[in-house]
């Protein structure tokens, strides 16, 4: 018996979560009784609530409703919080976000985008072109997607399910797809694993546990994915500068659009499957186009239908996005927390807004992260102008004392590369968000393209600036 047929009232602790929050929604389509509950009210809740899902504010015992026979939590909420304590007393079966998505998973035809960077991104590409195609899927996305009516859930009639895997304490290895789209594998979450190698191993396992029919997409410029993997199933590739089975070339940059022509080889002849042209920055949004389409080609979905879909595309919650103005400066909020997606997106802000200075306000997402990519974090700020580096965000229960590092000596050693650089900018401690807002604030000119970057909570200046 499948998870949507085996419980009827589902309790979800820490639903306003942007994961946990989609399978509250999913859970009430399928129309079964469902609560939760979160430590405090954000967005995502009130939107629960406005949908009419009772959400409690404060974490108690007393939450967890008497027939409750399902519980379904953040990967944030720990044992010791009292709801799942309580849970824990009564027996009701309980399963973390990425369980769920791994028994649902089971349920349906399942694409899992996952990789180091873009996920989200090509996760929704991915389900507009299926969306446009015709093929009424079903997804999750780790944001949120403006013609998304759930915002980060849309619910289709299809056979497909897209969502992204992420490698997170090897997350992936729960998910049980028929198709797995990668789009590269690089060195994070290093709070849990040990190094590449054991990232790249668990990718490994992850694309060997397909089954035999399944479909593996490669991005055969990235090369752990590519060369280290020894997929043992059938696999395409996509690229843009080495030899694949799709790739992308004359990509260009006009005024607020980039365009590339797809060029597909089988059999040995290569063969133009048409011009598209994409309103995102960054050869990353390029890639991670591609990466979709890849996928979207490979699943019988028109090219016209690929090429709509890529030229009405905005971007998502987060990603290069455009929120406003202040004082004729530009304000983009992006949620890149790591060295290679700080790196793309001040490239991306280079090609679309050559003329304007580049402003980074960047917040570090945890102090195990920002400890092991130091080095890479500091280079990584070479593209802006001038960098504001707010305090490094605490992730609660994912930090340990010996971790603990300060955007202090993000600053310091950001510095003393400028000085061996010949570069002049400055580069500048904000602190608490409080202090960054007034000291950004200060600083900008009307001329300027402001980035709020980080995954914490920094992107609340965001909406502060243009407030």
């Amino acid at each position: 018996m499948g998870i949507l047929q085996s419980a009827s009232r589902i309790h979800v602790v820490g639903a306003g979560g942007i994961g946990v929050s989609a399978v509250a929604r999913l859970l009430r389509h399928e129309g079964k009784a469902v609560t939760g509950s979160d430590v405090a009210r954000n967005e995502t809740v009130d939107e629960l609530i406005e949908g009419g899902i009772p959400v409690s504010i404060g974490h108690h015992a007393t939450n967890l409703p008497a027939d409750a026979d399902l519980v379904v939590y953040s990967g944030a909420v720990p044992a010791t919080n009292p709801e799942r304590e309580e849970a824990a007393r009564r027996g009701v079966r309980q399963l973390s976000y990425f369980e769920f998505i791994g028994e649902f998973s089971k349920e349906k035809w399942t694409i899992a985008v996952s990789g180091t960077n873009g996920k989200s991104t090509t996760t929704a590409l991915l389900g507009l072109m299926l969306e446009r195609g015709g093929f009424e899927p079903t997804v999750i996305v780790g944001s949120k997607v403006t013609s998304f009516p759930g915002k980060n859930l849309r619910l289709g009639r299809g056979k497909f399910f897209v969502v992204e895997g992420c490698e997170h304490e090897a997350n992936i290895l729960k998910l049980s797809p028929q198709m797995i789209v990668l789009t590269n594998i690089e060195e994070d979450h290093l709070d849990f694993y040990r190094d590449l190698a054991h990232i790249r191993d668990t990718f490994k396992e992850y694309v060997r546990r397909l089954p035999p029919d399944g479909q593996l997409i490669l991005n055969a410029d990235d090369h752990v994915s590519f060369y280290e993997l020894a997929p043992t199933v059938p696999f395409t590739t996509y690229a843009m500068d080495n030899p694949a089975d799709y790739v992308a070339r004359h990509a260009a940059v006009s005024t607020g659009m980039q365009t590339f022509q797809i060029v597909r080889t089988r059999g040995g002849k290569e063969e133009a499957v048409g011009d598209f042209a994409l309103g995102v920055p960054g050869r990353f949004n390029v890639m991670n186009a591609l990466a979709a389409a890849t996928a979207a080609l490979e699943l019988g979905v028109s090219a016209d239908a690929i090429k709509a879909t890529l030229r009405e595309f905005t971007g998502i919650w987060r990603r290069f996005e455009r929120v406003g103005e202040r004082k004729g400066a530009v304000i983009v909020s992006d949620y890149g927390h790591h060295p290679t997606a700080i790196r793309g997106t001040l490239e991306a802000a280079r090609s679309f807004y050559p003329d304007r200075r580049i402003v980074l306000a960047f917040q570090p997402h945890q102090h195990n992260r920002t400890r092991k990519l130091f080095d890479e974090f500091v280079a990584s700020f070479d593209g802006a102008d001038l960098v504001l580096l707010s305090e490094v965000f605490d992730v609660a229960g994912r930090e340990v004392a010996k971790d603990r590092v300060s955007s202090r000596e993000l600053v310091a050693s950001t510095q003393a590369r400028d000085s061996e650089r010949g570069v002049r900018r400055e580069v500048l401690y904000g602190g608490s968000l409080d202090e960054t807002f007034s000291r950004l604030e200060a600083l900008i000119r009307p001329d300027d393209l402001v980035l709020v970057v980080g995954a914490g909570d920094i992107y609340t200046l965001a909406k502060r600036l243009i407030a």
